[in-house]
């Protein structure tokens, strides 16, 4: 396959008069049977920078993920078709220690090359997009890691104030192919990158007043006129969003559905959800999704899952009718680096690509010795087994942490006299990652990689000011992440809804409470409050009393919650104190400071007990056979599927 020609949006526009005017020129062909021709593509997405297959928490290798076992089946895809290109989806700069490592500790200027970057550049990437988690670390950063890419990135709905969009926001390509009988065509190949808008209220410290985020479909609608003056035989669209249904209301965080909808778009790669598509559960049902095939309103599409996980594959089979290539049939097929077997055993189905982890060598060695440095001891083990059903000390640290480094700062404000609050959460806690992805300490020497496996996320400490009210809604928004429990049904329920993510059920320390399960959820997957008479929250409670909803607290919470993120009611009213340090490295603190900690819980929330005769069950790690709170009541009762074990409520 020769080389592509690539044209910016500049080169295009300047062309594309040009172009249809021949167009208008050429002379009629008499009919024919339409030449065919197959073309692949691969996709990755949401990398965060897992390259090596290697768990920088555990300390231990790890076939569920890294870069350089996906290549391996990159390279096997590429070689049994006769034409391949390869994208990326984006949140590729963030997500892991070797990430963190780069960004907090090596540090990247102008010049140098991130260490994700060099390996993709390993790999032959026709094109990428930004994800939310780009940027994380700041533009310049950002800036700094695409300038050694490689490979073009596309965004077409990230603007500058002033003028412009942050990078270009659609490039097209122009490629030689063969066709099945082995006669080369140029196709014109056009490529547009979208990211959620949310990015906005994500990551409001590093980008307020420098750029803004319109709607993806409004962006497409905005750029696709220009790319059709280019007459692309196949426009692609690399949607850093996800997949979900409903009517389409403008500024969705996941509308590649909606996008796939737009006359110009011709396949649709998702991603940011974590998910696989076609296949996941998570989009049975959802009308214009064929779950099956692997189409949104009939349009190919793809998502292949996360960190390395799988990768893409959309067979395309092209005809070319009246001048222009145009899709007869597809085949979606993301393929996977592991399986799981009944039996819970991790099987490999890649092997890491020696070309690929050599270009991270260095770094990752560099890694394990930051991520292997003491900060100090805990007395006791810390684990987040059964984090989503009782008290939890992997919690717990990060709230005493929270609050020892806010009380300090808040006394020199006018809000010194305000009771100090902290709201974290369970950031590893199971779900879509797998049964390895808890937090599980042991008592003894506790390292940078021990924290960075309680706080995963490189947040900042932000503080809210909020009212008595306000707490009680933020944690009825945060039960959302229990299903409703029928007293009068014998029948097995289950207790947890897969769709709340872990990172949104916050634990607010410093008041007391118990929740109702029988209750339905106040609010929807999306924050809007449907049950306005439910209220799961009961006997909330500070200092021994029930709480005066009129009084004012201060919450400690981080940049993302205090910017929305979530849709917490109440949490960015007013926001007091924007703090410089990344949580994380307020818990490597408090640990120094004190050499030895005993995050034993302090058991200040609870689930309301429920009546022996309701089997209600949750599932967990087998690893957490031994270690369940002596508090809880709950008893394994089986296989829960995908390597979970299934524990019931109850003595």
């Amino acid at each position: 396959m020769d080389r592509a020609r690539s044209f910016s949006r500049r080169d295009t526009l300047k062309a594309g008069a040009a172009i249809a005017a021949a167009g208008a020129l050429a002379s009629p062909v008499a009919a024919q049977a339409p030449a065919k021709l197959k073309l692949r593509l691969l996709e990755t997405s949401d990398l965060h920078v897992n390259v090596v297959p290697y768990d920088y928490f555990r300390d231990a290798p790890d076939d569920t993920v890294g870069l350089a076992k996906t290549a391996n089946l990159i390279k096997a895809a590429q070689a049994e078709a006769r034409n391949s290109l390869l994208f990326d989806n984006g949140d590729f700069l963030q997500g892991s220690s070797l990430g963190d490592f780069v960004a907090y500790k090596k540090g990247l200027k102008a010049g140098e090359t991130h260490p994700m970057i060099a390996a993709m550049n390993a790999l032959p990437y026709q094109c990428g997009t930004l994800g939310n988690h780009e940027f994380n670390y700041g533009l310049d950063f950002l800036e700094h890691g695409l300038a050694r890419a490689e490979f073009p990135i596309v965004c077409a709905n990230v603007d500058r104030v002033g003028g412009g969009t942050l990078i270009e926001p659609w490039r097209i390509f122009e490629q030689s192919f063969e066709d099945e009988a082995g006669t080369k065509h140029i196709l014109n190949i056009a490529v547009i990158g979208f990211v959620p808008p949310q990015i906005m209220q994500w990551d409001k410290g590093n980008l307020d007043r420098k750029v803004t985020a319109i709607d993806i479909v409004d962006a497409a609608q905005k750029y696709l006129p220009e790319i059709a003056l280019a007459h692309p035989d196949l426009t692609i669209a690399l949607c850093h969003s996800g997949i979900a249904g409903g009517e389409r209301k403008g500024g969705e965080e996941n509308a590649a559905l909606h996008l796939a909808k737009l006359d110009g778009i011709d396949v649709v790669l998702t991603g940011h959800q974590h998910l696989v598509f076609p296949g996941g559960k998570a989009f049975d049902g959802i009308p214009g999704v064929d779950n099956k095939k692997g189409s949104l309103h009939g349009k190919p599409a793809c998502q292949p899952g996360f960190w390395g996980s799988h990768v893409g594959i959309v067979d395309l089979e092209l005809e070319k009718r009246d001048g222009r290539w145009r899709i007869a049939d597809f085949k979606v097929d993301p393929k996977p680096i592991y399986e799981r077997t009944p039996n819970r055993k991790i099987v490999p189905k890649a092997e890491a690509e020696a070309a690929v982890l050599a270009t991270v060598k260095a770094d990752h060695e560099a890694t394990l010795s930051y991520m292997r440095e003491p900060v100090g001891t805990t007395s006791a083990p810390i684990n987040s087994y059964f984090a989503l059903v009782a008290d939890d000390p992997s919690v717990q640290i990060v709230a005493e942490a929270q609050i020892a480094y806010a009380k300090p700062l808040m006394a020199q404000t006018p809000y010194k006299d305000l009771p100090v609050l902290s709201a974290a959460a369970p950031f590893k806690s199971g779900g879509r990652a797998g049964p390895a992805f808890f937090t599980d300490i042991p008592a003894g020497p506790i390292a940078i990689k021990n924290v960075a496996d309680i706080y995963l996320y490189p947040n900042t400490v932000q503080v809210v000011k909020v009212s008595g009210a306000q707490i009680r809604e933020w944690l009825e928004r945060s039960a959302g992440i229990f299903n409703q429990i029928d007293v009068a049904r014998t029948e097995e329920q289950p207790l947890i809804n897969p769709g709340f993510p872990a990172f949104n059920f916050d634990v607010i320390d410093g008041v007391s409470y118990q929740i109702d399960v029988t209750q339905a959820s106040r609010y929807d997957g999306d924050g809007k409050l449907v049950a306005p008479g439910a209220h799961r929250i009961v006997a909330l409670a500070y200092q021994g009393k029930p709480i005066d909803e009129k009084a004012e607290f201060i919450v400690v919470t981080n940049n993302y919650r205090a910017s929305g993120g979530g849709n917490f009611p109440g949490t960015k009213t007013t926001v007091v104190l924007e703090a410089p340090d990344l949580n994380r490295d307020v818990i490597v603190r408090y640990i120094i400071e004190k050499k030895t900690i005993n995050p034993a819980a302090d058991n200040n929330w609870s689930l309301k007990p429920l009546p022996a005769t309701v089997n209600v069950t949750f599932p967990t790690s087998p690893a957490a056979v031994s270690k369940k709170p002596e508090t809880l009541k709950a008893q394994p009762v089986g296989d829960a599927g995908e390597g979970f074990v299934k524990y019931r409520l109850g003595s």
